[in-house]
């Protein structure tokens, strides 16, 4: 369990690091509004998680103990997933941008704002249905509970790594958008972290 649970939380790390649209979102409002603002954003993100999180736990999870070769059938979808990801990722313009004329909010409504984001796009459950099942340590167990242990682990790791770029913003923002050639390395890094996580995927 403990090896499994770092293995996944190094992974979301990684992924939480990568440049995506929330991160970026989180950078923005904290550039233009202050660190706080991040952090209220960030705080509505990860809020939103628990659904997906309670959702996955127990949709799937009766799915799970119900055949070896359909849940064998999730994780190999999950992991073709994850590789379209890569591939799109590769397809895409190496450029980071960031929207300097973003609008200020409450730190309610940024808050909000993040729950909303978080709730309303398909992506994130279809992320999580990719990304969690690969990381269950014991099918024979309570799967809903393993769910919910690595919802959780998600949501303070992407938590604490936001909220650090929510304080950092501004010198990671002159770091990754004048340092040379750090968008194709930020680039290539989504891929490895996506192809790496799901051939995970497939060997576990």
């Amino acid at each position: 369990m403990i090896e499994t649970l770092i293995s996944f939380s190094v992974a979301t790390l990684a992924l939480a690091i990568s440049p995506g649209p929330d991160n970026i979102y989180v950078l923005t409002q904290s550039l233009v509004n202050g660190t706080k603002s991040g952090i209220a954003t960030t705080a509505g993100l990860i809020s939103g998680c628990i659904v997906h999180t309670t959702l996955l736990a127990f949709g799937i999870s009766a799915i799970i103990t119900a055949s070896d070769k359909i849940f064998y059938g999730i994780k190999v979808l999950g992991a073709c997933y994850l590789l379209y990801l890569a591939y799109k990722v590769y397809n895409s313009d190496e450029h980071i941008s960031l929207a300097e004329n973003a609008p200020k909010k409450s730190y309610f409504q940024l808050f909000k704002t993040g729950v909303i984001m978080n709730l309303v796009n398909p992506k994130v459950m279809i992320f999580f249905l990719a990304f969690f099942p690969g990381f269950l340590w014991d099918k024979e167990g309570n799967t809903i509970v393993q769910f919910y242990v690595l919802g959780i682990t998600f949501m303070l790791v992407s938590f604490l790594t936001f909220s650090s770029i929510a304080l950092l913003a501004g010198r990671i923002s002159e770091f990754i958008l004048h340092k040379k050639g750090m968008g194709l390395f930020l680039k290539w890094l989504q891929i490895l972290v996506f192809v790496g996580i799901a051939l995970y995927i497939i060997i576990a």
